[in-house]
């Protein structure tokens, strides 16, 4: 390729030995822009090249050149981005849009967790910094100067993980050995597990994301006279919670239980459907309110037990509980407010 074309138009590329057939961008420089008294001015190569195009390049020129419409960069924010895609290696690159302005780099910690970061660039790049994402349970922390690049980017966000690499790890482990009934399907940024102990009782474990191996929130969930045993050895065994210990192997032996593993456990044994609904999941929300009496124990949805209270005239409410009876059994029940509710 001639010199002087590749200096005008380094964004082509020519894709036969005998350089009839490009691909790539050219950069129009406008001055006035008119259907009929445009003209375009470059180098005899490139009027080759476009020879019975010339009206399509103007019409472009014309459209692009509408209000509102969005411009193209100069060729060296393409130029300085090829090179620290290239830099960086093009392994690293999972996605980069057709505009050259959203890309998602991966990386891999050490303890061969996959993760990815956004990376939005604007027109000033790399004058101006970028929008960075990620899906963290902390915040992203990336510092950009002027003279950033996107290896630095992709070496600030190793050092991100690699912080929470532990943190991953812990809930790995529940994730493989436990039946997990909340979320469905976690992603990096959860840190909550609500773990099956048996037919209608469970736990909620907030993970701290920071500090992963120390005791977690514990919220027991299920009928009293099932949770209050296990609250009691809870509230007994704490002093005993060992952080060199996984953390669910801790959970075990505060708790002095086994949890149902899908070694030993069908899910299906656990997934008990809404005595109103007759759903498990309810959008996203499984059955988490359970009729304390012990000969019935039928499980409901938060939402379906409140709706059914709140449509009873026996019922009655204060502050933001509503008191009433199992759809089931007639026994008391109590069921907390739906956010969102009046």
């Amino acid at each position: 390729m001639n010199c002087l074309l590749m200096r005008e138009s380094p964004l082509i590329i020519a894709l036969n030995k005998e350089k009839t057939v490009y691909d790539g961008f050219i950069t129009v420089m406008v001055r006035k822009v008119s259907h009929l008294s445009s003209q375009l001015h470059c180098c005899w190569q490139m009027k080759r090249l476009l020879h019975g195009y010339q009206h399509i390049v103007k019409q472009e020129v014309a459209l692009k050149s509408q209000p509102g419409c969005q411009s193209f960069s100069p060729p060296q924010y393409y130029s300085q981005l090829i090179t620290e895609i290239e830099i960086l290696g093009w392994d690293k690159l999972l996605f980069i849009d057709a505009e050259f302005r959203t890309l998602k780099l991966k990386a891999e910690d050490t303890a061969g967790h996959q993760h990815a970061i956004t990376v939005k660039l604007k027109s000033k790049y790399p004058t101006e910094a970028p929008e960075f994402s990620a899906d963290l349970p902390v915040p992203l922390v990336i510092t950009w100067t002027s003279q950033s690049t996107l290896a630095n980017v992709h070496s600030q966000f190793l050092l991100n993980v690699e912080a929470l690499s532990e943190f991953w790890s812990v809930l790995d482990e529940i994730d493989e050995q436990t039946w997990v009934l909340e979320p469905e399907k976690p992603t990096k940024a959860d840190s909550m597990r609500r773990i099956a102990i048996g037919n209608n009782v469970s736990i909620k474990v907030q993970i701290d994301p920071r500090h992963p191996k120390m005791l977690p929130e514990c919220c027991l969930l299920g009928a009293e006279h099932v949770v209050t045993p296990l609250r009691n050895k809870l509230n007994a065994n704490m002093h005993l919670w060992n952080p060199d210990c996984s953390v669910l192997q801790n959970m075990t032996d505060v708790l002095e239980i086994e949890f149902p593993s899908p070694a030993t456990h069908e899910k299906s044994s656990f997934s008990v459907e809404c005595g109103i609904c007759y759903s498990y999941r309810l959008e996203s929300a499984i059955p988490d309110q359970v009729c304390n009496d012990p000969r019935c124990g039928q499980p409901f949805h938060q939402a379906c037990l409140y709706e059914w209270l709140r449509g009873l005239p026996t019922s009655r409410q204060s502050f933001n509980i509503v008191f009433g009876e199992c759809p089931y059994c007639s026994k008391p029940i109590t069921v907390k407010m739906v956010t969102g509710n009046a």
